[in-house]
């Protein structure tokens, strides 16, 4: 049995309302936001069935392909799932952990790459949450978190590593270091914080100086998880951020420099 979905708030401003305020882009946003409320707030339960377009549409005043969009916002949000068949609709999606955890990542890059959020911003961010992470980390930390972490240093070292694939490799080391604090809710939010910067990262080119005292580090901080020091591993994040931030700032300088096309 489908439910009614709370209508957006009746607008009490009696001036008119512009073209662009009336645009199915609009509007398809406004119903989507409603049935995401209805959702977060409980009034639509997890595998609810959803009215069906043309109820949706009865119940907004707009039309079917304005409802067809803002479905398709929430089913891109992972919000809900449609089927078909007889028994089939709209219906509220179980979101899952792995679900969200590529939306964060997904989010985050997006507001990085179209300076909604500054590099050096994202960066602070990252190495504070981590460091934060580090005391759970080095204490629960086990084998399969240090194999992971010895695995990356390894292939940091292999001479003809890319740029981007050192920059991938990178990511895996901390990924392993969040990973072993055991806490999801810190993996999910350090996803993006340690992902998102992945894309930026790979136009800094990483010269020989640079990837030794990276792989340093790195050795540094698994050293420092095996003993279980976690001031340690602290320490050596923030150095990691000196060194990334120094070195993105002169990344940026060079390419500043370089003659527009």
């Amino acid at each position: 049995m489908t439910r009614p979905v709370a209508r957006p708030e009746t607008r009490t401003d009696t001036r008119p309302v512009t073209r662009r305020q009336k645009t199915s882009a609009d509007l398809s946003a406004q119903i989507a936001a409603a049935i995401r409320d209805a959702i977060v707030s409980g009034e639509l339960i997890v595998d609810a069935r959803l009215p069906s377009e043309a109820e949706l549409s009865a119940q907004f005043g707009v039309s079917r392909p304005t409802v067809r969009e803002a479905l398709k916002r929430l089913a891109a949000q992972s919000l809900i799932r449609t089927q078909r068949g007889a028994t089939g609709g709209a219906f509220v999606n179980r979101l899952s952990y792995a679900e969200a955890y590529r939306q964060q990542i997904t989010t985050s890059t997006l507001l990085l790459s179209m300076n909604e959020v500054d590099f050096e911003t994202a960066c602070e961010a990252r190495y504070t949450m981590e460091r934060a992470c580090a005391p759970l980390a080095a204490t629960r930390r086990e084998a399969e978190h240090l194999a992971r972490m010895h695995s990356e240093i390894a292939r940091q070292q292999e001479p003809d590593l890319t740029d981007s694939d050192f920059c991938a490799s990178d990511v895996a080391f901390h990924r392993a270091l969040v990973d072993a604090a055991m806490n999801p809710v810190l993996s999910y939010q350090l996803a993006g914080a340690v992902e998102a910067m992945q894309p930026l990262m790979n136009m800094i080119t990483f010269k020989a100086p640079y990837r030794e005292t990276l792989i340093a580090l790195h050795m540094r901080i698994a050293d420092a998880m095996e003993r279980q020091d976690a001031n340690r591993v602290v320490a050596c994040l923030d150095d990691l951020q000196s060194e990334t931030m120094a070195l993105s700032r002169k990344a940026m300088a060079q390419r500043a420099s370089l003659p527009r096309t």
